[in-house]
């Protein structure tokens, strides 16, 4: 198994970065699987599965419904993370990013093949949830193995440049459905969308599953666990382990995740239901979004080398108080439903705003806990602080819309509270980025 240094300065070799590569992509494509779930099937749910699974006289309750289903599936994250953080740290990180791929990708594919409530009646929303409970337990184990592999992997030096390539997933993840509904949506008429052109990009999404398996199967095991797993220094019970020695870091880690959680859900999914509330232009928001995601691909590893630099926390203060400060002028530019004021705001609140919080998520976190109970800590803080921050929002924002008339001062104070939240927990979390906190610091915390 090819090793990759983490000991030196020196330049990479051609080997290193080949094998760095490798590891990074096959992480990025579960990571774009899983968000490919999440925009697939939040689009869905503001566009058709009101009315196809959840059929009600008033629409928005038909949509509060379908987000309610969307929110079911965050509340399996939390113990789909508890397990497979267990397999990741006790039997290896590729076994377990091979399962939960499969266990992802599969259930988006047989969301595609469910029939609607018109044709088996009650069933149709229950075989729904039953698939988004199961999609959220593998989801709760994949992003955390998957930034760790390419963490593990990356030398401390650069280690939140080439981390951060993983998050780049996230926003192909959201291209790659938005992209087949807009495509459909000006190929099909509405009657055709509604009967059988929503399934297909969830039907594509099979392909996505294909190619990352593919990928995952060629990398070797994470080189630190190899290690400890060679050393016999294995965990035997890593969740309790992390709950027991770190509980006030995975409190820390969850209060920050909570307004990155929270404002990709709601500039990406969230807004669109705003935008139907408030009878604004649907090709507006959905191109000026597209817009601001493509950015997002390139803002994402400037940020994470920035982080390289300055250190992790400034990068992700900088980021929240970005989000929180502009919120209520983002939904007053929006209600404006102009192409360049809109797209401003959203290059403002995506490319910036949230690439800032994201970036340094995937070297930060994994250098909070040493590498024996490493997957299961960042497990925990990742699946429960989008539990609150994206889970429950897509559940309360539409409650919050019906009750307002379509009125965003709700949804703002939903995510200041958050992000308030959030930089008090950064304040209280040590910095990690070897370049600011110096080498002694990064035994990958086993010295702590």
């Amino acid at each position: 198994m090819t090793q990759v240094s983490t000991s030196s300065h020196a330049a990479m070799t051609q080997e290193e970065r080949a094998v760095l590569k490798r590891v990074a992509g096959a992480s990025a494509i579960g990571t774009a699987a899983e968000y490919y779930d999440f925009f697939a099937y939040g689009t869905a749910a503001v566009l058709f599965f009101g009315q196809l699974f959840f059929p009600s006289a008033d629409p928005l309750v038909s949509t509060l419904a379908a987000f309610a289903t969307y929110a079911v599936g965050f509340l399996a994250r939390p113990l789909g993370g508890i397990v497979f953080g267990h397999i990741g740290d006790k039997v290896g990180r590729k076994k377990a990013l091979v399962m939960t791929i499969l266990i992802v990708g599969l259930g988006t594919f047989c969301i595609g093949l469910l029939p609607t409530y018109e044709k088996i009646g009650y069933w149709a929303p229950v075989l729904l949830i039953f698939i988004r409970v199961l999609q959220g337990f593998g989801v709760g184990g994949e992003q955390a193995g998957a930034v760790l592999m390419t963490a593990e992997y990356s030398r401390p030096e650069r280690r939140g440049f080439f981390a951060s390539w993983v998050q780049i997933g996230a926003p192909l993840g959201f291209l790659l459905p938005s992209a087949l509904f807009a495509v459909l949506n000006a190929q099909l008429s509405a009657e055709q969308m509604l009967a059988w052109g929503w399934r297909i990009p969830f039907l594509l999404s099979l392909l996505l599953v294909i190619v990352g398996l593919f990928i995952r199967l060629r990398i070797d095991e994470s080189p630190v666990f190899a290690e400890i797993r060679k050393t016999k220094a294995v965990e035997s019970q890593p969740v309790l382990e992390v709950i027991r020695r770190y509980p006030g870091i995975i409190v820390k880690g969850v209060c920050a995740k909570l307004i990155e959680a929270c404002a990709f859900a709601m500039f990406t999914v969230i807004v669109l239901a705003f935008g139907k509330a408030n009878h604004l232009s649907a090709s507006i928001l959905l191109d000026t979004m597209i817009v601001a995601v493509i950015l997002e691909i390139f803002s994402i590893p400037l940020m994470g080398k920035l982080s390289d630099k300055v250190g992790r926390k400034p990068v992700y203060m900088a980021g929240a108080l970005l989000l929180v400060v502009g919120i209520i002028p983002f939904f007053l530019v929006l209600k404006q439903d102009t192409f360049w004021m809109t797209q401003i705001a959203m290059i403002l609140a995506l490319t910036f705003g949230h690439s800032m919080c994201y970036a340094p998520q995937a070297s930060y976190f994994p250098e909070l806990f040493p590498t024996r109970i490493r997957c299961s800590g960042i497990a925990l803080i990742w699946q429960i602080g989008s539990l609150i921050g994206s889970g429950v929002l897509g559940l309360v924002a539409v409650k919050i819309l019906q009750v307002s008339g379509g009125d965003y001062h709700g949804l703002a104070i939903y995510m200041m509270v958050l992000g308030i939240i959030s930089m008090l927990g950064l304040m209280m979390m040590p910095e990690t980025a070897p370049e600011v906190r110096g080498s002694e610091y990064h035994s990958w915390g086993e010295k702590r």
